[in-house]
């Protein structure tokens, strides 16, 4: 096979909720058998066709770095962390729909990627709104993932999907809602297969065809984000 172009797309969110059995299953098609803890950083490759099924289609490499740890490490582990954001052209971050914490720690991941140069401390919470502005003009795609979808008892879901929601419109992103251990909620033709496609063209997109040099690499000289609140209940 000739050699494809490719983008690098970080897959981040707290130890535990299932990143690992996401990038399995986003590469190979098949539930992870025997999930494991991340060290440093994992790297799986997908082929994605972008614009499939129009004239300008063409076959890309999506590779998926699994970043491990926790936004509660120390600062050495998080300054080792750093080197994996660099040339990011676009970001997933996963969450698990039981743990709330999880879903708040997003931020942190967040802020931490685009602000590599300046790792967060302490709890980025205030009074005030939430200032999602910041993510209007973040030339970096972002697609978020909630995971053990299976666990959520039929009386709790509709809380956890408004949840989610506000954290979709916090991001600029859109949401995507699985259980890991079902391919099923990724089949073809599906909405879940659909938004995921829409995600991975809009990052090669984003890498290849837009004129802005600016944004041709995604961290190289981006802005700095600073959160002003966070509302999550």
């Amino acid at each position: 096979m000739a050699s494809l172009d490719r983008v690098k797309v970080l897959v981040l969110g707290d130890s535990g909720v299932g990143k690992s059995s996401l990038v399995h299953l986003l590469c190979q098609n098949q539930v992870l058998g025997n999930p494991s803890w991340t060290v440093g950083c994992s790297v799986d490759v997908r082929v994605q066709d972008y614009k499939e099924g129009t004239p300008e289609e063409k076959t890309y490499y999506i590779e998926l770095w699994d970043v491990g740890g926790s936004v509660g490490s120390a600062s050495s582990i998080k300054s080792t962390r750093a080197v994996f954001y660099n040339s990011v052209n676009g970001i997933i971050l996963v969450h698990d729909l039981t743990n709330k914490k999880s879903s708040q720690n997003l931020y942190r991941w967040s802020l931490e990627a685009l602000n590599k140069d300046s790792s967060p401390t302490g709890v980025i919470v205030s009074n005030g709104d939430y200032d999602r502005e910041q993510f209007a003009d973040n030339p970096v795609p972002l697609l978020l993932i909630g995971t053990k979808f299976d666990q959520i008892p039929e009386n709790k879901r509709s809380e956890v999907l408004n949840r989610t929601a506000f954290l979709s419109e916090d991001f600029n992103a859109e949401e995507i809602n699985l259980d890991c251990t079902n391919p099923r909620y990724l089949a073809a033709g599906t909405s879940n297969a659909v938004k995921l496609s829409r995600f991975f063209d809009k990052v090669i997109e984003k890498r290849y065809f837009t004129r802005d040099p600016s944004q041709m690499t995604a961290f190289t000289d981006r802005k700095r984000f600073n959160f002003k609140s966070l509302h999550y209940d």
